[in-house]
């Protein structure tokens, strides 16, 4: 079919649609069992079917207490899933419970009401407990598809076979409601929808509401009669809000329209951008089908993970357009200032700048006079909208791609300028620099005739669905290719950069400096503790390195890996991601950094045990703690002091591990409770459910820990007693390429890494104290390998690695955090060193290059 002219549904139309009351029809669909119960478990509301799940009429069940009806364990579940519901206006599912005693499991539905919580019972399907499986392999799958239409394709294939409907169709919301099928997966036989548009009146106001609240809708049956809610009115005369009820009744009007369609079940998906509907995942059924609540969860499950990977990418492509407004205007501002033009230099640079944003035309109004460059409307037209947009624009970058239909006069120029971009400059009266974009005309292709009627019935006036969903060809006109992330972004950025970015970064910044002033204090306050650990454990081991060094040589040496070792331990402790490790390692390792060669000063009695991963880290830490008080204040603060541990096992198999001090200083108890001391007497406590009992005795400290047998393991983990490693010694001149460009805000640092390198053999070291002095050098030399510190203070070392990618010059970077999660994507493979760091783990660093590092002859 034919038409050349508009056909959106009328404003009374919609009004009646979106006035009806969807969420309070008073009843659910007969798959399920519904109960309102109060706060104190008084059963207020009944599904009229509750004898054929409970044995109990419905009005019988009114006013009794919900607890005598069901399990006590089932109270409990639910209990439980009540606490994690509390505030949230989300559903929680509990599968295959025994509600009520002497009746099949089933599954059951909890979602907070008004006045109470709602519980809603299904018939429990123990085969469909391997749908969530199914779901995170598809999205696993989904996961590594960079196209678009090729993902809404995937995503409608993984929900057919895994909901068995016969159609699945994924929609794509526009601005005005209406929906696009973008994929489709369809049983051979049936017609398809693809690329065929709904209008916005398919979905009523309401409706997407809901979509955006309950973000999964089953209809079993369309001819099903739907089952009353007993009473139907409460006591203030109201019925029940099923607003998130997952057997909700359905309007009237959606099941004609869907018998219109020859459907006979339906589910509907949401899929949200920034909690709004971006679109739908609508399936179908041409018989009732019902789903289980553990194919549904998953399945919901699924829309949610579609909308977070929808969403991520939208930011990311919205970071590249960000990326490159930002470096397209840098460039323009830069232009204009060192001109010192101001904004009468624009017009040497609007040219180019209306190539970039996709306009066929734009008109720079400055001062009452106009500019133009490319197709635009008369000078009288313009004046005429310019006063338009002083009327409306509030000071923001306006776009539309149907302008007729907010200035009516656009209609006489539509062929030259349909869509319009428009960007206020600060001058009064206002300036503007106005972009424009010819008319698009095209055919949308509908699924039947858009407009609904409005037809006579008992009852007055209702609306009709309409009956037939032939394509039905519109051409669409009056309106340009709309304007996109990229261009709407790069008008944002024109604007800010060139009118408002020093009041707009300077109040930006105020404001994140108040909101992050008490993050900062706490930080300090941590930091400060973890300096001075490190500063006095340092100053001991400088101490205790005297007595074994013959030369100044051999103390560098002997500080330089003990000082490696408290590094390793450091590690240690922020990584509980390995494996299971045996306690005796753990303790000597801790112990390492401070002990060196006098490890007769800790003396570990009894067996050994192997700590469960889980709670590798959090034992790690307070091992890690106690050494650094011996060091500080204990045992190990003198010269004779002692630590003697004894690791044992209770009858329970539980750990217990006493600390004994003796030999150092006099001991007290601390008058404060710093947040070392926290991490002692509470982590095993509050992490692992064991215990820690401190005496501080004068002669020294005692301590006994004691650990639950669920985070141990059975024997002695494979290698747990191998001898810590060592530095391994590196020969000079084992041989780097001939310039290495190293990039290092630190002076002392860049002169011991220099040393280093001149030492392994490289014949040239060029460094640099930043980005910009990087730069410098990278203009005059091609170095055959670099190191680059991450942070450089004022920025880091990324852009500097971006340009030697582009060089093709290999790379490592050096950082003082904990881990690697600074790194792109793009440079996930670039090895990364852990300050400090000796010649054994550079070598092994550019080893990963594939640099070659042997001899030169």
């Amino acid at each position: 079919m034919q038409n050349t002219g508009p056909s959106a549904p009328t404003p009374a139309d919609l009004s009646i649609c979106d006035r009806e009351p969807i969420h309070l029809l008073g009843g659910i669909q007969p798959f399920g069992f519904l109960l309102a119960i109060s706060p104190d478990w008084e059963i207020r509301r009944a599904s009229a079917n509750a004898a054929e799940w409970t044995g109990i009429e419905a009005e019988a069940l009114i006013g009794t207490q919900a607890r005598a009806l069901l399990d006590g364990e089932a109270v409990h579940d639910i209990r439980s899933r009540l606490q994690m519901l509390m505030g949230t206006a989300h559903v929680e599912s509990l599968l295959g419970l025994h509600a009520f005693p002497g009746k099949p499991p089933v599954d059951v539905a909890v979602h907070m009401a008004a006045d109470g919580f709602v519980l809603e019972f299904e018939r429990h399907v123990p085969e469909d407990a391997g749908a969530a499986a199914a779901v995170r392999d598809a999205i696993g799958r989904l996961q590594n598809i960079a196209d678009f239409p090729a993902l809404c394709r995937s995503v409608t294939r993984h929900l057919r076979a895994l909901s068995g409907f016969d159609r699945v169709m994924m929609y794509r919301f526009d601005e005005d409601g209406s929906g696009e099928v973008v994929a489709e997966a369809v049983r051979a036989g049936l017609g398809s929808f693809l690329g065929q548009r709904f209008p916005a009146s398919d979905i009523p106001r309401q409706a997407r509401a809901l979509y955006e609240r309950n973000t999964i809708r089953v209809i079993a049956d369309v001819s099903a009669a739907p089952i009353p809610i007993v009473p139907a009115l409460d006591a203030a005369g109201l019925p029940l809000d099923l607003s998130m009820s997952v057997g909700r009744a359905v309007s009237p009007v959606h099941l004609e329209y869907l018998r219109n369609m020859d459907v006979a079940a339906s589910l509907s998906v949401s899929i949200l951008r920034q909690g709004r509907l971006w679109g739908l995942l609508a399936c179908h059924n041409m018989t009732p089908r019902t789903l289980s609540l553990a194919k549904r969860s998953a399945i919901d499950f699924l829309g949610q993970m579609l909308s977070w990977l929808l969403e991520s990418r939208e930011r990311e492509a919205g970071r590249v357009a960000e990326r490159v407004a930002y470096e397209t205007h840098a460039r323009l501002a830069d232009a204009l200032l060192s001109r010192g033009s101001g904004l009468a230099g624009l017009v040497d640079h609007l040219a180019p700048l209306r190539v970039q944003m996709g306009a066929d035309g734009l008109a720079l109004c400055l001062g009452g006079r106009v500019t133009a460059d490319g197709d635009v409307p008369s000078q009288e037209a313009l004046h005429s909208l310019v006063t338009l947009l002083e009327m409306r624009s509030e000071g923001r970058v306006l776009a539309t791609d149907s302008l007729g239909t907010v200035h009516p006069p656009a209609a006489s120029f539509a062929a030259i300028g349909s869509g319009l971009l428009a960007v206020p400059l600060p001058r009064s009266p206002r300036d503007w620099i106005l972009f424009f974009r010819k008319e698009a005309a095209r055919k949308v292709t509908w699924a039947g005739r858009p407009a609904k009627a409005l037809e006579p019935s008992a009852d007055g006036l209702r609306l009709s669905p309409r009956k037939s969903f032939e394509a039905w060809e519109e051409t669409v006109r009056g309106r340009s290719l709309p304007w996109g992330l990229t261009e709407t972004t790069l008008a944002e950025s024109l604007r800010v950069t060139l009118l408002e970015v020093a009041l707009r970064l300077a109040d930006r910044a105020e404001r994140a400096f108040h909101a992050a002033q008490d993050r900062q204090e706490l930080l300090i306050a941590e930091l400060n503790h973890r300096v001075r650990n490190i500063l006095n454990l340092t100053r001991g081991i400088v101490s205790q390195s005297r007595g074994g060094a013959d030369s100044v040589t051999e103390f560098s040496r002997i500080v330089s890996q003990r000082i490696q070792a408290l590094s390793r331990a450091h590690d240690q402790i922020n990584d509980g991601s390995g494996e299971a490790v045996s306690l005796r390692s753990m303790i000597l390792r801790e112990a390492e950094a401070y002990l060196g060669v006098s490890r007769e000063r800790l003396i570990i009695e009894g067996g050994d045990v192997t700590v469960e991963p889980g709670a590798v880290a959090t034992l790690a830490l307070v091992l890690h703690e106690m050494i650094t008080n011996a060091a500080k204040y204990g045992a190990l603060l003198g010269s004779h002091g002692l630590i003697r541990v004894t690791i044992g096992r209770d009858a329970l198999g539980a750990l217990v591990l006493d600390w004994v001090e003796s030999g150092g200083p006099p001991v007290r108890a601390p008058s404060r409770r710093g947040f070392g001391s926290t991490i002692i007497e509470r982590t095993i406590p509050h992490e692992l459910n064991g215990t820690a009992e401190l005496d501080y005795r004068p002669d020294g400290l005692v301590a006994r820990f004691t650990l639950p047998a669920q985070h141990l393991r059975d024997g002695v983990g494979e290698g747990a007693m191998r001898p810590l490693p060592a530095a391994a010694p590196v020969a000079s001149g084992t041989g780097l390429p001939d310039t290495v460009l190293l990039v290092e805000d630190n002076l002392i640092i860049a002169l011991e890494t220099e040393d280093l390198l001149i030492n392994l053999g490289a014949r040239s070291v060029e460094t640099a104290a930043s980005a910009e002095g990087a730069f410098r050098l990278l203009q005059e030399l091609r170095p055959d390998l670099a190191i680059l510190d991450f942070n450089l203070g004022h920025g880091n070392s990324v852009p500097v690695a971006e340009r030697l990618q582009a060089m093709g010059v290999p790379f490592v970077f050096a950082t003082g955090y904990g881990e690697a999660s600074f790194i792109s994507d793009a440079m996930e493979n670039v090895p990364v060193l852990q300050k400090p760091f000796e010649a054994d783990s550079l070598l092994a660093a550019f080893a990963r290059l594939g640099t070659p590092t042997t001899a030169r002859p």
